[in-house]
């Protein structure tokens, strides 16, 4: 049974009126032409309890591009699979003060990427989950169909060929990473899966269900157990420092959730024990974080008081 001591559904109304007047504001990414013709008028968000209730606000059920979410369920496979501190031998945990496709500390650095989050990072972890699975893609669809209960979840092929157009930045980082022994895999294909991976489509509420795995320390919604509660530690507080880009300080300090942005516009959060959230709105600040997006989670944390501080 779940404990609520909130009203949820009251909450998110609340919510959605206190930011209506910044849903439309920032600019959708336009690096990507399929994510640039979204339109910005666009705010939904959902929150999914312990025990699995689902409430939700606005346009909570509309599917829209995920991109960089995905990294932290790539990030949850490859250490289920990997096991131990492997991983970590690749990969940092530390914030890169940088632009998300920045290539400047990978030379300084030995081709060791900050943090899994960033987009060398997150090349590394898909890396390393097709190595010891195969078909990273396909499992990380997989996955996100088993824990968001939605068979319908799938990648946006249009998405995906506008990322592999746009893809040289990305593309230059794999090479330069493998050549100081840090990607097992041939380039191209690593790209074919980073990119389909960055496709996938989901719901508010698709996206809420699947990281309720990290709000209950690890266990999937089928009972089973995915990570250690010490591995989903790990994974809450890497996005906790290292979830939004180059501005994950002023989210901790507005927010002070665990939480991971995309430029599509979605972010996810997490109340350890409690609860997990998911809201999207397209517009973008400087940083590629959604403006209605962050003053959502914001204003949830201060009405509820839920945060991890």
């Amino acid at each position: 049974m779940d404990a609520t001591p909130f009203d949820y559904q009251a909450v998110l109304d609340q919510v959605a009126r206190d930011v209506a007047p910044l849903v439309g504001a920032g600019t959708p990414a336009e690096y990507i032409p399929a994510l640039a013709s979204v339109d910005p008028a666009q705010f939904g968000m959902a929150l999914v309890t312990m025990g699995g209730k689902v409430f939700g606000v606005g346009d909570w059920q509309v599917p829209f591009s995920t991109q960089s979410i995905t990294k932290v369920f790539t990030l949850a496979l490859a250490l289920s699979a990997e096991g131990g501190d492997s991983l970590w031998e690749r990969v940092g945990r530390e914030p890169s003060g940088n632009p998300f496709n920045s290539l400047v500390q990978l030379e300084y650095e030995n081709g060791i990427p900050r943090n899994p989050f960033i987009n060398a990072g997150a090349l590394v972890v898909t890396d390393r989950l097709q190595t010891l699975t195969g078909d990273a893609s396909s499992e990380l669809l997989k996955f996100l169909r088993e824990e968001s209960g939605n068979p319908d979840v799938a990648f946006d092929a249009e998405v995906a060929a506008s990322e592999h157009e746009h893809g040289d930045r990305n593309a230059a980082l794999a090479h330069f990473m493998a050549s100081y022994g840090n990607i097992d895999n041939p380039v191209p294909a690593l790209l074919d899966h980073y990119f389909w991976q960055c496709s996938i489509e989901m719901s508010c509420a698709d996206l809420a269900r699947a990281a309720r795995v990290l709000a209950r320390h690890g266990l999937r919604a089928d009972g089973s157990r995915l990570l250690t509660r010490s591995g989903a530690k790990q994974i809450n507080a890497v996005m906790l420092t290292c979830g939004t880009y180059d501005a994950a300080g002023e989210f901790a300090y507005r927010v002070g959730l665990p939480g991971k942005s995309g430029v599509g516009g979605g972010i996810v959060a997490v109340v350890p024990g409690r609860c997990a959230l998911a809201v999207w709105s397209p517009g973008l600040d400087a940083h590629g974080n959604s403006v209605a997006g962050v003053a959502a989670l914001d204003r949830f944390t201060t009405l509820t008081g839920m945060s991890v501080f």
